[in-house]
């Protein structure tokens, strides 16, 4: 379950990065489901959300997605076309590694390559 400050944004931006079914609820509370029958992933509208801090010499591990990819170039404009922001690329060389982007609510989530 993640906080913002906007559920149905924040549950829709994931269902187009995922390609996953359009979530349900309502403003407060949305949930995201996994149409293999997986984990879901649920929204909370939380009244004065924070984003959290990325990187934090604070709080080094936050909670974060990691997303595997197969084509980290295609993932990487798809996810900024629908409104991710690159934090980091300095762990993707050579078609291996990660990049990490923050989502419209600002939280950290990482592209994988496999």
């Amino acid at each position: 379950m993640l906080d913002c400050a906007d559920a149905p944004e924040l549950a829709a931006f994931y269902a187009r990065l995922l390609d996953w079914p359009d979530p349900e609820g309502d403003e407060g509370w949305m949930t995201l489901r996994n149409p293999d029958g997986g984990p879901k992933i649920e929204f909370q509208s939380v009244a004065e959300f924070r984003a959290p801090e990325w990187p934090s010499p604070k709080k080094p591990q936050q909670f974060h997605l990691d997303l595997t990819v197969t084509d980290m170039e295609a993932a990487h404009e798809r996810a900024v076309r629908i409104g991710a922001r690159l934090l980091d690329d300095t762990s993707y060389h050579d078609g291996s590694g990660f990049r990490v982007f923050a989502d419209p609510a600002g939280h950290p989530f990482c592209l994988c390559a496999c």
